[in-house]
């Protein structure tokens, strides 16, 4: 074969190395997604593909009836490919970069085809037979590019198999203490906690108004109204509740003095904007239940905090106080407002662990820091099972904790995870690090932390399904 077609040979397993760990791995998690297992068997059986191919066409000539095999492999391969591409436009959104990516990987593979086909057809018309084609070091290449293709097929089979054991409990029980039909306008429909919540909610009969940036890109149940402005909602409409979850995300970058002013803006302005809303409808809804985090508390170390606790001076502080504020004089119209200071949300379709799945998975977990800090959790299904809830307890209003009653130290979320995933977690990450790297993000996030406690929804009456991390870890994994 020529330098050329080993040339592209090598773009190939770049652009394909690149498109697992960074989009299957990494961004997409598709390893964690049970909507991705038909999928990762695609993927699966096409590495093993790439496997026999790369470990015959680097050390071996075949000849006659052998070459036709190869010939025939190629062909199945595209075909898979061909699946792949049906399957995740009906399962997911792809991101510009792997749309990019796959295309060049198209046009690379036909560029490969176009050489090799030749090749294969003369080898076809001589006698069946293998000859060695060592090349030296490009057999060493093709080598260890046929183990990383093996390796990466056992993966996608394993995860598929895996994925076949989880299953996501019904969204419909979730919202049953809402009694009647209600409408309800959910901003941050598409979210990691809005998008559950606007499922179970049609799910059981109610009616849903999701403001949503992009109604193309909304993957949400049917039936539901979508609106990309809060103006199109006519004075008129009946609306029974508002909940406000809308806002960018905290945890996705570094906290630059932009990031900064995007995350505080994004939810004042939102907030505001449902504000009016209420002040211009006939008839105002019951309750709104604003979003807001437990980083309002500050950072206290090991201080127990519920409802009445006092705050300390931060940026969490200051963001979770300015999105309260925004959403406070709804009360003036009449308005129940209720505000869900939200702790870390668990669950494998978003959120923060979504992001230690993969490392813990292949052993390179860890607490952080002194690992002393402490982590309130909430089981996502609970938090929407609290939120429904709230809208049906007309005595809750003010903040409430989203937190479940057992919170844990980050040295026993690490332990609970890698025990749950049968992995160690020996990687401790020094303090110092974060704080040089994430700055202020860290500190707050990573290494501060807090100890929160959900009396007032306890007090209300409301039963967590998941108290402990480990009923929670046992759930969604």
């Amino acid at each position: 074969m020529t330098s050329l077609l080993w040339i592209l040979i090598a773009v190939q397993i770049v652009m394909g190395v690149f498109d697992t760990f960074y989009h299957h791995e990494l961004t997409e998690r598709l390893a964690w997604r049970p909507s991705q297992r038909y999928e990762l068997q695609l993927h699966g059986v096409r590495n093993m593909m790439y496997a026999f191919l790369f470990l015959v066409l680097g050390w071996l000539e075949v000849h006659g009836i052998l070459a036709i095999v190869i010939v025939a492999v190629l062909v199945a391969e595209i075909i898979i490919t061909l699946l792949d591409f049906v399957e995740e436009d009906m399962s997911r959104k792809l991101p510009a970069s792997e749309r990019i990516n796959h295309t060049l990987l198209a046009i690379n593979y036909g560029a490969i085809l176009v050489l090799l086909l030749p090749v294969l057809i003369g080898w076809a018309m001589q006698p069946t037979g293998i000859k060695s084609a060592y090349t030296g070091w490009l057999s060493i290449v093709a080598a260890a590019a046929a183990v990383g293709a093996a390796l990466c097929g056992i993966r996608d089979f394993t995860a598929a198999r895996r994925l076949g054991r989880m299953h996501s409990a019904p969204a419909i029980g979730l919202v049953e203490k809402l009694q009647g039909r209600q409408i309800v306008l959910v901003t941050g429909a598409t979210g990691f906690i809005g998008s559950r919540l606007v499922a179970s909610l049609t799910a059981s009969g109610h009616q849903v108004i999701a403001l949503v940036r992009n109604p193309t890109k909304a993957e949400l149940p049917l039936p539901i109204t979508l609106i990309t402005s809060l103006d199109q909602i006519p004075a008129d409409t009946r609306i029974d509740t508002i909940v406000n979850l809308a806002g960018e995300p905290i945890g996705n970058g570094l906290w630059t003095e932009a990031k900064r002013r995007k995350i505080l803006d994004s939810r004042i302005q939102i907030t505001g904007d449902v504000v009016d809303l209420i002040g211009r409808l006939e008839r105002k809804p019951a309750v709104l239940v604003s979003g807001s985090a437990i980083g309002w508390y500050g950072l206290w170390q090991d201080q127990v905090l519920t409802e009445s606790a006092k705050s300390h001076a931060c940026f969490s502080h200051e963001l979770c106080d300015a999105w309260e504020n925004a959403a406070r004089p709804a009360a003036d119209h009449g308005v129940r407002v209720v505000h869900l200071r939200i702790g870390l949300v668990i669950g494998t379709d978003g959120g923060f662990i979504t992001r230690m799945l993969t490392p813990f998975e292949f052993g390179l977990g860890g607490p952080l820091g002194s690992g002393k800090q402490w982590m309130s959790w909430i089981e996502r299904d609970d938090l929407v099972r609290l939120i429904a809830h709230v809208i049906a307890s007309s005595d809750i209003s003010g903040p409430i904790n989203a937190t479940a009653p057992i919170p844990v130290t980050n040295l026993k979320f690490t332990e609970e995870l890698s025990r749950r995933l049968h992995r160690p977690a020996v990687f401790r990450i020094p303090a110092s690090l974060l704080r040089r790297v994430g700055g202020d993000f860290a500190n707050e996030l990573l290494l501060g932390g807090q100890r929160v406690l959900p009396n007032k929804a306890m007090m209300n009456g409301f039963k967590f399904r998941h108290e402990t991390l480990r009923s929670a870890f046992e759930a969604i994994l």
